[in-house]
């Protein structure tokens, strides 16, 4: 009785067709629209430093106008750098613009009504700060309401206590240590509250990089469900995002009170809009559909260039009104949809 081998069959795999998308080449694709997405608003920055220096050499290509906008341009950095904190979470804090301004007008009044030193005055500023940050973290986490809503409102009372602690005037008589320790000291001819900001950016990149800490608070922001049945404690994370962002808002009145040398009480209210242009610009950049401090920080100066060479092409101030709320409505679409890709 003869008994037959079946001969062994092998599944053949299909080669692609010419001209067509293989596994490797829609990997390699990916990998280059990913640096693509990275690099564009860095080389976007370039391309404008470029076009400037070329039509307005003698003006926009010097090293004065250089650490002119690093150095004025350091409060928005850091007040940038704050509304990240609650961003990274998935939360938003509209009221940090007040909250700059109550630390600026509670340390002018301590140093210059009530004779305090300063640095023990600007300890009970950010301590305020934090307080404002602890406040907001208790309505939006603890009692679970609306992020959007409650921060308005509170950065509404904020501007109440503004205009009650410094009298509805303008609080001058700053002591000049503070000036000298923010903006009279120079690092390569650049201020030192530029330099305070680098700081603390790179102090927020290696918490979201390295640290546990910081990988779940973007755990959290990316999604909270997941982060919660991963074990994670999303309300302490998010309650956190709030205080820090109040402490950093906090240092820049700090910065904003020791560069001016006053504390006006109107003068915190158009830091916001251009801050959060630039958390979500920066959020189109390094790390695409993810805030991120580098993006952050390179989208404050990107925007602040942009300005400052349309300005001296001899556009009109509205200009930079323009320019930053046109920005933060196509950072907003850019990282929304970069996010909804991913």
């Amino acid at each position: 009785m003869s008994s037959t081998k079946a001969a062994p069959t092998t599944a053949k795999t299909p080669s692609p067709k010419p001209g067509g998308s293989g596994p490797r080449q829609v990997q390699e694709e990916h990998g280059f629209g990913i640096i693509a997405e990275r690099l564009a608003l860095p080389v976007v920055f370039i391309a404008i430093i470029v076009v400037f220096s070329v039509l307005k050499p003698a003006q926009f290509a010097s090293w004065s106008n250089v650490s002119n906008i690093l150095g004025s341009q350091a409060v928005l950095f850091v007040l940038a750098l704050a509304a990240l904190m609650p961003s990274i979470t998935g939360d938003f804090d509209l009221s940090l613009g007040g909250v700059m301004g109550l630390t600026a007008v509670v340390v002018g009044n301590l140093n210059t009504e009530s004779g305090m030193n300063i640095w023990l005055a600007a300890l009970i500023g950010v301590a305020v700060a934090v307080l404002a940050g602890i406040v907001n973290g208790f309505f939006v986490v603890t009692c679970d309401t609306n992020p959007l809503i409650t921060t308005l409102g509170m950065g509404t009372v904020l501007t109440g206590l503004i205009y009650y602690v410094a009298g509805s005037k303008t609080i001058v008589g700053i002591d000049d240590d503070l000036t000298r320790w923010t903006f009279t000291a120079k690092l390569f001819d650049v201020p030192f509250e530029f330099w305070y900001g680098v700081i603390i950016m790179m102090i927020i990149w290696w918490m979201t990089t390295y640290h546990p800490l910081g990988l779940r608070a973007l755990f959290v922001g990316q999604s909270r469900d997941v982060a919660r049945l991963s074990g994670i404690r999303v309300s302490r994370i998010r309650f956190g995002g709030f205080v820090l962002g109040g402490f950093i808002a906090g240092l820049a009145g700090l910065l904003f009170l020791g560069t001016t040398g006053s504390a006006d009480p109107t003068a915190s209210g158009p830091y916001l809009l251009p801050a959060y242009a630039a958390v979500f610009l920066g959020a189109t950049s390094i790390k695409p559909g993810r805030f991120n401090a580098l993006g952050t920080g390179l989208a404050v100066y990107f925007l602040a260039t942009g300005t400052t060479g349309l300005q001296i092409l001899g556009a009109q101030n509205y200009v930079q009104q323009l320019f930053y709320g046109a920005a933060l409505v196509l950072a907003v679409v850019l990282s929304r949809q970069i996010r909804r890709n991913r």
